[in-house]
């Protein structure tokens, strides 16, 4: 297993579907199964396909930084930066398991929008 291949394919592989291509992204990078922890998002790659999709008809001028990205065994930790329309910005972490073939076969998320106002100077990200 090779923690660098990981994290190059997870950061490919997320920014490839967030970025309006979501049926290449899962081609790409799924091996054969896809567990999705996300509540927002359908079980499996047609779901992840649906969501991305919709995501990028609805929000075409999002964008997102990958600021870490770590990598331990087979899991993968992304941090991001997220700039929705409207300047609405979000912290997401999100983490991806990968099978023994090198495929991402889960995944889990956490999302937190940046408030306008913070108790201390620090980013989020």
């Amino acid at each position: 297993m090779n923690t660098e291949d990981n994290k190059n394919n997870a950061i490919a592989f997320y920014k490839m579907a967030y970025e309006g291509n979501p049926k290449n992204a899962i081609k790409q990078y799924v091996g054969e199964e896809y567990i999705q922890h996300n509540p927002d998002v359908a079980d499996g790659t047609q779901g992840f396909i649906n969501y991305f999709e919709r995501m990028q008809e609805e929000y075409p001028d999002k964008s997102i930084e990958f600021v870490r990205c770590i990598s331990e065994g087979n899991l993968v930790a992304l941090h991001t930066h997220q700039t929705w329309p409207g300047n609405d910005q979000y912290v997401t972490m999100d983490f991806f398991r990968f099978d023994k073939n090198g495929k991402i076969c889960e995944h889990w998320d956490s999302i937190q929008q940046i408030p306008k106002n913070s108790a201390n100077p620090n980013k989020m990200y």
